[in-house]
């Protein structure tokens, strides 16, 4: 290969190989189980017992956990990620999972309301430090607008929701919150045509722009509409059988889209002039930004 191409093939938004699907699980695995805790918290005043919930939601998390780890070149090293608390939320999720899985086992040992609700919403709380360690990724365009984090904290809620409404097969009266995953269904689609439409003004690597494309009428269909129709005729019709496939469906939906974020659609920047230099006494042209599917205004 000549040297210009070599040069060339720098210029082009690439796909980054820093997190694979190890670190996908981390945020299928600790979002749903963030989400399932706050839902679990919700569901708790129904005075159903929930505590093999609430063991599924941590271990959910510490897969997700588990994922990230042996992702990490050096495992031993993992507890560095401690000493950056001022300004990495990677650290503030490692902050919050302690103290998640504290309150949890409080909650699964004595059954005490309060304990529910504080790991809810740690829970919550994890899901937005997921987030925002995504967004705070700046070379990845797919990640850097502030709709990712909008579009990362619904996913975790409907996810939660979903896996509630799944549980309908052990817990009957858990069908009711068809209704409310339904509704989450609603904030998640408008959070998702919010995230394309963000992305689609401010220009995105055709990589990327390949990658949401091809999620995004399946995604619509099954991972929203049909869970929310089948939610809500579950809830008002206390359906448990209609509730577990929208939660499936929606919890699996969720999965797929965080796995094609950080997978799929995540493409580096890239090179680009803001214009193009000239020779003499000429006028500066466009500017280029090679891979791109649209050229960024200057």
């Amino acid at each position: 290969m000549s040297e210009s191409r070599k040069i060339g093939d720098r210029m082009l938004p690439r796909q980054q190989r820093n997190w694979d699907a190890r670190a996908a699980a981390n945020f299928i695995c600790g979002g749903a189980g963030g989400g399932l805790l706050l839902a679990i918290a919700l569901a708790s005043v129904h005075g159903e017992d929930l505590r093999p919930l609430v063991v599924l939601a941590l271990a959910l998390v510490g897969i997700g956990l588990l994922a990230v780890w042996l992702e990490i070149g050096r495992p031993w090293r993992a507890l560095n990620v401690y000493l950056n608390a001022a300004t990495s939320w990677m650290t503030r999720e490692a902050m919050v999972a302690p103290l998640l899985f504290a309150s949890g086992a409080v909650a699964v040992l004595f059954n005490w309301p309060a304990a529910f609700w504080i790991a809810g919403l740690l829970g919550l709380g994890y899901i937005y430090c997921q987030a925002r360690m995504l967004h705070a990724n700046k070379g990845i365009p797919a990640w850097r607008h502030a709709s990712c984090v909008g579009m990362v904290v619904a996913t975790g809620l409907a996810e939660g929701a979903g896996l509630l409404c799944a549980a309908s097969l052990v817990w009957p009266g858990m069908a009711s919150f068809g209704v409310l995953l339904a509704a989450l269904l609603a904030v998640r689609l408008l959070a998702w045509r919010n995230y394309l439409a963000s992305l689609r003004s401010a220009g995105v690597p055709v990589g990327t722009s390949k990658a949401l494309n091809a999620l995004d009428v399946r995604f619509v269909w099954l991972g929203h509409a049909a869970p929310a129709v089948l939610g809500l005729a579950a809830g008002l019709g206390g359906l448990p059988l209609l509730a577990v496939l929208a939660g499936v469906l929606a919890a699996a939906a969720g999965g797929w889209f965080k796995y094609t974020l950080v997978c799929r659609a995540a493409f580096t920047q890239g090179f680009a002039l803001p214009r193009t230099p000239s020779r003499g006494e000429g006028k500066a042209g466009r500017g280029v930004q090679p891979g791109w599917n649209r050229v960024r205004p200057v």
